[in-house]
């Protein structure tokens, strides 16, 4: 697949890697790669958040606050900023309004 049919990386997801003058800290290559991860990722959780949220009845906040802790956890393979985008990823796909705090 050329460059150019590609998803472009999302700003928000971008301003993980980047330094002070908005230039990548890693290699381009990188950082697209861990965008498709933690994208899948959002997308892998969101039947496991909306099974919480309808059979269990936990509140929208509880369930994303629960996914970012667990996301949080070293063994994931996330950083800490990736969780957090992952967490508020899964809330805009599931169209769930993001906590006044980060979900962790």
């Amino acid at each position: 697949m050329s460059e150019d049919q590609l998803t472009p990386v999302p700003e928000s997801f971008l301003k993980l890697y980047q330094g002070l003058r908005n230039r990548l800290l890693e290699p381009a290559a990188t950082v697209r790669a861990r965008y498709e991860f933690c994208e899948d990722l959002a997308n892998q959780v969101m039947p496991m958040a909306q099974a919480l949220h309808h059979d269990d009845g936990l509140a929208e906040d509880e369930v994303l606050t629960r996914v970012g802790k667990g996301l949080a956890n070293p063994a994931s393979g996330l950083r800490e900023d990736e969780a957090v985008w992952v967490a508020t990823r899964l809330a805009e796909l599931l169209r769930w309004p993001m906590p006044p705090h980060p979900p962790m």
